[in-house]
């Protein structure tokens, strides 16, 4: 999947995103611990996804785009807002640091932030690895649709034959 979009001078993108289903990569390295359209706990749903993070991990662009917005913004921290084509829009929250600017480029898979660090120890009471949550949205046209048709799966969940 990664090959299909390797051409570090781009400045468009190397498919449509409609066409990118199965194709994309997560923005990092994480267990999805909330899904699209389960309970918020608040009565209503959730509009995106949330990846538990290692502390200081790498984000990475979902895909290709031109960057929107990145920064803080409100009580969420710093926003990561990347521009798909054809009125796809990723919304990404809970980042510590962005390394993109408006109006760039851009390319699925290009370093674009990193995650906080751990507080404390870094530790839980079971003695492991404190995750951070990544908040991430796929917008259509402004409304927020499930992003689980775009991500590749990985090679543990294909099926043997």
């Amino acid at each position: 999947a990664s090959s299909t979009f390797k051409d570090p001078y781009r400045l468009q993108h190397k498919i449509r995103i409609s066409d990118a289903k199965g194709l994309l990569i997560l923005p990092v390295t994480g267990e999805i611990n909330k899904i699209f359209g389960s309970p918020d706990g608040y009565g209503g749903s959730e509009r995106g996804i949330t990846l538990a993070a290692a502390p200081e991990s790498v984000v990475t662009a979902p895909s290709d785009g031109w960057v929107l917005f990145a920064g803080p913004y409100r009580s969420y921290g710093r926003v990561l807002i990347i521009n798909a084509g054809n009125g796809y829009t990723f919304v990404l929250t809970g980042l510590q640091h962005t390394s993109v600017e408006i109006g760039q480029f851009v390319l699925a898979g290009e370093p674009v932030g990193a995650m906080g660090a751990s507080p404390a120890d870094g530790k839980t009471a079971e003695n492991e690895t404190q995750r951070l949550p990544l908040y991430l949205e796929l917008r259509k046209d402004n409304q927020p649709i499930d992003p689980s048709p775009w991500w590749a799966k990985n090679l543990s969940e294909k099926a043997g034959g």
